[in-house]
């Protein structure tokens, strides 16, 4: 067994890019390796901005001869067909080993492989992993026809074994491996040879190369927050910077700095977005005002003014971004605050296409005031501020912070719209309309809010579905899931009663209401998997009437996975479907239909009698509940109905020679179809 270490250094990777690398380098590697017929115990991959590092441990030293059998033409076959056939297996004719098999003789060969060494598969899957890399982009320098994200400088590759290592010998356009690698740019930039994978790691950490990616974004987070708490200040935790940040050095240095005074009075997102965005800055609030106050950067070096200097470049670099961005807000604020309000910005959006098919945004935003107007009664809001609502929710796009950050959308309209002296409902419905984004996204309760949430995403779904670009497999350009899910769960968790087919009716002109609804039903059966209803048990309750009204649906849906669940319930879906399994075939074979119920006068069996009685008491129980919407006591009446389903069965033929008895039975198991179909269609369960 040998340990086998891969180093591709290069120019500096593009941090979004590197974890990506790292899992592709590793499965490439050791699937060629595996596919050869190397094994291993472990292999783990590891990235820094320059290079892309892979170890595996307890690598095969030889891949195994394989001996393999294969049949060929029948003996006294045409020679072209022996000859085609010893060409494809690399045998000569006296190789050929004639079998007496059920169709005669037949000529067989067996092909021996034998192994090969593990350096020389090594170097050959490298090659190719090297050669046909994924990266999203790559370049071509030089004179060579090597690809690659970056100028590639070396690549190390060495087998250790206890008694010492060895190259693998590889040549990529002139770039020949070896054991060596270089340490930081500036603090440690000669070259240094390396033994195996244990050696190679402590000696790039006294290079100033920390390899591990989760190392460095574990020191950058505790530098930060110590640095911030000694201020009594702290951190805002931003995951998705730590990451990218934690790509771009591979020796971070945190230091803090201030944010000069007449900044400090921006709105915090305004700083946060403004630092991360540009500068790739921490935002370090103050935890008793919520301001941003300081900052924090990463550099990638040690310096003996302790970044000072650093410090100081940076600090003039945001000064200027920021005296930007105070522009912009104090620009904006002036347009809002004056008597033009925010309508100013909406007149620019008629220049603005939303969709080649579905007219500018200035009109989209006329078709959701007047749906929002609609809704608003539904969800408890006033009609006239969900209409205010709706018409300056948007307004920010034409703000000249929006279109410098617009991922600041929304919330700019909020802060805009406050300025401007609008009702606050109106303004928090500026910012949350676009609310929820995602399925971990809270989601508005503010009636007004909730009302132009709704008119916003079922415009556009109504609208795309009327020009026909619905979502097809991954695809999905427009986000339509998305916005399907958030309607969704806009309904749900505010406890909407609405149909949705009349609100699609209402929308956008031409949408196809009962595909649009299909497809709501779909993204809500992954919804509700995700909370552990069963998708059977939802197309149950999306067959009954009202299956428009989500939360009826939901309600319904989740009373019956629970009955579901209960032995009641299992062994009433047994009753259930034995009934209408022997009930479909009869009506299959009359050729009629019976659904005119049981005559108490053609009874003979006592089991007979307590199920008539027990359907007869459960139809009304069941059915007062239902409309009541009392789903619970509806189970609850179909629990009742269990017993004497079961002793029906046990008691009694169905098909007597009787005619008449027999059709009295048949009309008595349809009864057991009615009386539970009132719940759900139960033929749509499984089990």
């Amino acid at each position: 067994m040998a340990d086998l270490l891969i180093e591709l250094f290069s120019e500096e990777i593009p941090a979004r890019m590197q974890a990506r690398a790292g899992e592709d380098l590793k499965k490439r590697m050791t699937d060629g390796l595996v596919e050869a017929g190397l094994t291993y115990a472990g292999a783990h991959a590891l990235t820094t901005p320059r290079r892309l590092t892979l170890a595996i441990e307890d690598l095969l030293e030889h891949s195994p001869t394989v001996r393999e059998e294969r049949k060929g033409p029948k003996v006294g076959a045409p020679d072209k067909a022996i000859e085609g056939f010893l060409r494809g297996a690399g045998v000569s004719r006296d190789q050929l080993e004639e079998r007496d098999t059920p169709k005669g003789a037949v000529y067989f060969a067996t092909i021996e492989k034998p192994g090969r060494p593990a350096a020389e598969i090594i170097a050959e899957v490298l090659e190719d992993t090297i050669r046909n890399f994924p990266w999203p982009k790559s370049m071509r320098w030089g004179a060579g026809s090597l690809r690659w994200v970056r100028p590639l400088h070396s690549i190390l590759c060495l087998l250790s074994r206890e008694d010492g290592s060895e190259v693998v010998a590889l040549d990529i356009d002139g770039i020949k491996s070896g054991d060596s690698t270089a340490g930081h740019r500036f603090m440690a930039p000669a070259r240094f040879s390396v033994t195996g994978f244990e050696d190679y790691a402590a000696k790039l950490k006294r290079a100033f190369v920390e390899l591990d990616p989760k190392e460095r974004e574990a020191a950058i987070w505790q530098d930060a927050t110590n640095q911030a708490f000694a201020s009594g200040l702290e951190v805002v935790d931003d995951k998705g910077l730590l990451t990218e940040v934690a790509g771009l050095v591979e020796w971070p240095v945190v230091l803090m700095g201030s944010i000069d005074a007449e900044f400090l009075d921006l709105p915090p997102e305004v700083l946060q977005t403004s630092m991360k965005e540009h500068q790739k800055f921490f935002s370090v609030k103050n935890p008793k005002t919520g301001r941003i106050e300081k900052f924090i950067t990463v550099a990638n070096r040690e310096t003996a003014d302790d970044g000072a200097t650093i410090l100081a470049g940076n600090q003039k670099v945001l000064s200027a971004r920021l005296a930007d961005a105070k522009f912009f807000w104090e620009n904006d604020l002036r347009i809002a605050k004056s008597e033009v309000g925010m309508e100013g910005w909406l007149e620019s959006l008629s220049n603005v296409t939303f969709h080649n098919k579905l007219g500018t945004q200035a009109a989209r935003i006329d078709r959701i005031a007047a749906l929002a107007r609609e809704i608003a009664p539904v969800v408890g809001a006033d009609a006239d501020l969900a209409e205010q609502a709706a018409k300056v929710a948007k307004a920010d796009l034409s703000s000249e912070m929006v279109y410098e950050f617009p991922e600041l959308q929304g919330l700019m309209g909020r802060y805009y719209a406050e300025a401007a002296g609008l009702p606050q409902e109106v303004a928090n419905a500026c910012q949350l309309h676009y609310s929820p984004l995602g399925p971990s996204d809270e989601v508005p309760t503010e009636p007004v809010s909730v009302a132009v949430a709704l008119a916003d995403k079922i415009d556009t779904l109504t609208g795309f579905w009327a020009i026909d670009e619905k979502p097809t497999g991954s695809k999905d350009p427009y986000a339509l899931r998305r916005a399907a899910l958030g309607v969704i769960r806009l309904v749900l968790e505010n406890d909407v009663r609405v149909s949705l087919k009349e609100v699609f009716a209402n929308a956008y002109e031409g949408a196809d209401a009962e595909n649009l609804l299909s497809f709501f039903h779909d993204r809500l059966k992954v919804f509700l998997r995700d909370q552990g209803i069963r998708h059977d048990v939802i197309d149950a309750c999306i067959a009954m009437e009202g299956n428009d009204d989500l939360t009826l649906l939901v309600k319904r849906a989740r009373a019956l996975e629970e009955f579901m669940s209960s032995e009641d319930g299992g062994n009433l879906l047994q009753g259930f479907k034995r009934a209408n399994n022997i009930l479909s075939q009869a009506e299959e074979k009359d050729g009629v239909e019976y659904s005119y119920g049981a005559d108490k006068k053609f009874i003979e069996d006592p089991a007979e009698t307590a199920l008539f009685d027990a359907l007869a008491a459960g139809e009304g129980a069941i059915s007062s509940a239902i409309e009541a919407e009392d789903f619970a006591a509806a189970m609850g009446g179909m629990a009742a109905l269990r017993a004497p389903v079961d002793a029906f069965f046990e008691a009694v033929q169905v098909n007597s020679d009787n005619s008449v008895v027999r059709r009295n039975r048949l009309n008595l198991l349809s009864q057991i179809r009615k009386v539970c179909g009132q719940v759900a269609d139960l033929s749509r369960i499984e089990g």
